[in-house]
């Protein structure tokens, strides 16, 4: 039986053959088969997606005259000759060892350089579909040139196929880019410039509720929240190992010949600076500090991506320094937050990795080997205690130490990593750290990286595909709309508004000359977790009708004490459905 990969892989060739019937100024890239189906990359033209319907004709019509796959092994210089109006191809036929290439014919007019393997001709390809169009560097570096790549899906049943557009179809509707636009809750400009979305009224309601939610959680577990310069001077990073590291993924900039700045792309030099400014005894520890820093990162272009990959970012970020000792209950103190956190926001399909140093690679890492087993065997010994499950990733590990990542997916299945907990090993030597122990001596402390709610604009970006932009209360950006059945309802509509919003309800007011019908249909497509009509009855009995979130009844005659007392104890509560 033939392996989906070699399928996809095979239907990718066939769609170079078409876009090349199609557009004969085609230059081809690398084609692959990926997850769920495969993807070519182009150069020399320009398309759209209204462009694919054509292309998916042509590859029907290749896959329908059942053309043969053909291998040949040809010699570099004949290579050359054949794909001398191919400069990728030229390019990788250089790159690749060898006096010999593979080549493979699809049928007598097509062929690629490719090592295989592939079906045995076009008509074993039955279920395939052109999705969508992207920009790709080739070879996946912003130094090279922005190619044009298509992307399929490809199955070995129609059945199959259908049932990956329908997930497919229903993960584009919980989107956060369409969903954060259509519901405005962030934009995106050109002239302020890509990776730097705007939050409007609505997106930074979100992000308040979050900060604080995390804020108010951390200071009553004995966190003690600093606050640290944006800007800093190049040399703390030489310190802390990061220039070396991360150079080339930090906004730099010259002031003068002997200042160089950077925007930081992480807190913890400035936090290790406020702990050196002052002596410490073991009695103070553990120190524990927090911030909700922005932070930036110089992303790739091509990796920028809604709110989850952006230049700049808020970090729920914190640093513990702690005795040896002490490493275990403030590990496990940090997971509890984390696994609280969890349960709060209603995140369940997520996992655990251990991610750990690759002993081949030492110079991405500070330290020396036996440190590294030394820590790596501590945190497996506290993972296996509280009876984690997790996967264990080689090289994954921050330069420092290793970490614990909380790994999830997004609405496409592509994973990330949403918060991390890392022990560090190396930093208190290189800063120079120390507190004084029980036996009167300086120590060197130990210290723990970690992010409790993550990157904001991250986790904001996964509660919208979560939740479908339908948040529990405690996160609406408006939390009950009030419409009028007529205008002369309109005085007491604003009198039900001033009443909600002096409780701390967010309200808003429908002001548009609609029926109630479509005030109805409005509030709920904006997802509004309750609407409150209020016409002649209500406002001579001084109550509110009141419809809850995806509930087709309405609860008529209700108080306002009453329904103020039953929302503000749901955002108490942080209830996940109204």
């Amino acid at each position: 039986m033939v392996s989906l990969d070699t399928l996809r892989h095979s239907a990718a060739h066939v769609l170079a053959m078409a876009v090349q019937k199609h557009y004969s100024k085609a230059t081809l890239g690398i084609g692959c088969p990926i997850e769920n189906g495969f993807y070519h990359d182009f150069d020399g033209i320009k398309i759209t997606e209204e462009n694919l319907k054509a292309i998916e004709s042509s590859m029907k019509h290749i896959i329908k005259q059942n053309l043969p796959f053909k291998k040949e092994i040809v010699s570099k210089q004949k290579a050359r000759r054949m794909f001398k109006s191919e400069p990728y191809k030229l390019e990788l036929i250089k790159e690749l060892p060898g006096s010999t290439v593979t080549i493979y014919w699809t049928g007598k007019d097509f062929a690629n350089l490719c090592k295989g393997p592939h079906v045995k001709s076009t008509g074993e390809i039955k279920a395939f579909k052109l999705l969508r169009v992207a920009g790709a560097y080739w070879k996946g570096s912003e130094k090279n040139k922005m190619l044009t790549r298509i992307y399929g899906a490809a199955f070995d049943s129609k059945n199959k196929l259908n049932e990956f557009l329908k997930t497919l179809a229903e993960a584009e509707s919980r989107d956060h880019i369409k969903l954060g636009k259509k519901l405005g809750l962030f934009v995106t400009s050109e002239a302020v410039g890509k990776g730097l979305p705007l939050l409007t009224p609505k997106g930074a309601t979100i992000k308040r509720e979050l900060m604080r939610f995390i804020q108010d959680e951390e200071i009553r577990r004995g966190y003690q929240y600093t606050d640290t310069p944006v800007l800093t001077k190049t040399d703390l990073y030489k310190i802390s190992g990061h220039l070396a590291h991360y150079r080339d993924s930090m906004f730099i900039f010259k002031i003068d010949k002997n200042t160089e700045l950077a925007l930081r792309p992480m807190t913890c030099p400035h936090q290790f600076m406020i702990y050196k400014a002052f002596p410490h005894s073991y009695r103070e520890l553990p120190i524990r500090y927090a911030e909700l820093a922005n932070l930036f990162r110089k992303e790739q272009s091509g990796e920028l991506h809604g709110l989850i990959r952006i230049w700049q970012f808020m970090l729920a970020d914190a640093h513990i320094i702690c005795e040896p000792d002490q490493l275990e209950a403030e590990f496990k103190g940090v997971v509890n937050l984390i696994q609280y956190v969890m349960k709060t926001l209603g995140f369940t399909d997520f996992w655990y990795r251990f991610s750990k140093w690759d002993p081949k690679r030492k110079d991405k890492y500070a330290g020396t080997p036996k440190q590294w087993t030394a820590s790596q065997s501590a945190m497996k010994r506290i993972l296996d205690s509280m009876k984690l499950k997790y996967v264990e990733a080689t090289g994954e590990a921050a330069f420092y130490g290793p970490k614990l990542d909380i790994q999830m997916k997004n609405v496409y299945g592509k994973e990330d990593t949403l918060f991390t907990v890392q022990v560090d090993f190396s930093s208190a030597e290189k800063f120079d750290m120390e507190y004084v122990g029980k036996d009167g001596k300086k120590h060197r402390p130990l210290i723990i990286h970690r992010a409790s709610i993550g990157c904001i604009e991250r986790t904001m970006a996964l509660l919208i595909e979560k939740y479908a932009g339908a948040f529990p209360t405690w996160l609406a950006p408006i939390q009950a709309k009030v419409l009028n059945f007529t205008d002369r309802n309109l005085r007491y509509a604003k009198k039900v508004e001033e009443a909600l919003r002096s409780e701390g309800i967010r309200v808003e007011v429908d002001y548009e000359p609609n029926t109630i019908q479509k005030k109805v249909r409005n509030a709920e497509l904006e997802r509004v977790p309750y609407t409150l009509v209020v016409g002649d009855k209500e406002q001579k009995a001084g109550t509110v009708a009141v419809r809850t979130r995806g509930k087709k009844k309405i609860d008529f005659g209700v108080k306002l004490s009453t329904f103020v007392k039953h929302v503000k104890k749901e955002i108490e509560s942080r209830s996940i459905r109204p």
